[in-house]
């Protein structure tokens, strides 16, 4: 938790950042999914896949990223869905949980899927 504050400072300010939810607290913490206690919201919008995996796979946030088992317990269904999101949109919390929901269902598609299983912005060429 100590890292949490860096780590969003580092992301608001990285090249294609455009938006992350926060609570009165300046991170979502307190915000809950699925009606589950011990899950932890973090959801945030960026301008391409590229941006966002620069900043997943850079500097502070890699570093943290390789110790992650040390804090999160390994789960066998997906916990991270990406979906287009039309400009100037900011999702909530239920869009997050219908988008996870449908790429555990059904795998990834156009609607929800993963850094490893992308698909192109609407109207993109691909």
């Amino acid at each position: 938790m100590e890292a949490l504050e860096p780590v969003n400072a580092t992301a608001d300010a990285a090249e294609g950042f455009v938006w992350r939810l926060e609570s009165e607290g300046g991170d979502a913490t307190e915000i809950r999914i699925f009606e589950d206690d011990w899950l932890i919201v973090n959801m945030s919008v960026w301008r391409d896949a590229e941006s966002l995996k620069a900043f997943i796979y850079a500097g502070r946030h890699r570093d943290l990223l390789k110790r992650r088992n040390e804090w999160f317990e390994r789960v066998a269904e997906a916990m991270t869905a990406l979906w287009w999101v039309p400009e100037g949109h900011r999702p909530g919390v239920r869009e997050a949980e219908e988008r996870l929901t449908l790429l555990r269902e059904q795998g990834p598609t156009e609607r929800a899927f993963t850094l490893r299983a992308e698909f192109p912005a609407p109207g993109a060429e691909g």
